[in-house]
């Protein structure tokens, strides 16, 4: 049977098997939430901030009950935690989180980011997100969905909603906007700056 030199070296030192696993336990901590501490530590303060509604749109922004979102973005409760890509029980998952709500193209109704993380589904992204909007006759709509860490833009598209950089991996990342139908590709930046093709 050959040993790995890294493990030879370890037992060499008196390092128990205890330790590999502390070390294991580490690596996949910062798998899970290395791109959250990338996010926070690379992006503005104010960057993933959202103008809180005010009078009655925040009253009933806040009023939704998190079901609903969830229900709306696809998602399915399973032993008290939501979830959609269908990770199998992976050391990197984070099931649904309801990111961010508001009125974000302040036509009075309201909105929803719900993310959910992990590389089985999310790659070295690490995360998914469902943009959710709730429309005059009470339905659900499904705005957008993908994969990457998403922020919202001062820039603006269709309908008054705001255009979305779809971060992730890099330094070069994508603005979709919603152009009445769907949100799509506007353009690429980096800090705010065009890049890329």
């Amino acid at each position: 049977m050959e040993i790995e030199p890294d493990y030879m070296e370890l037992q060499w030192y008196g390092l128990s098997d205890k330790f590999l696993e502390v070390v294991n336990l580490q690596d996949t901590l910062a798998m899970r939430y290395g791109h959250l501490v990338f996010c926070l530590a690379l992006l503005p303060q104010n960057a993933c901030a959202q103008e809180k509604p005010s009078g009655d749109a925040a009253t009933m922004v806040e009023s939704v009950p998190d079901e609903e979102i969830f229900i709306a973005a696809g998602f399915e409760q399973t032993d008290g935690a939501w979830s959609k890509c269908g990770d199998p029980g992976t050391l990197s998952y984070e099931s649904g989180t309801i990111m961010q709500r508001g009125d974000f193209n302040n036509d009075g109704s309201p909105d929803a980011l719900v993310t959910e993380g992990g590389t089985y589904c999310f790659g070295m992204a690490g995360t998914g997100y469902t943009l959710v909007s709730r429309k005059p006759d009470g339905n659900w709509m499904m705005m957008d969905e993908r994969i990457g860490i998403p922020r919202f833009l001062s820039t603006k598209g269709s309908e008054g909603w705001p255009d979305i950089e779809v971060g992730g991996p890099g330094f070069c990342f994508p603005v979709i906007r919603w152009n009445g139908q769907e949100y799509a590709l506007n353009r690429k930046e980096y800090e705010g700056r065009p890049c890329g093709n």
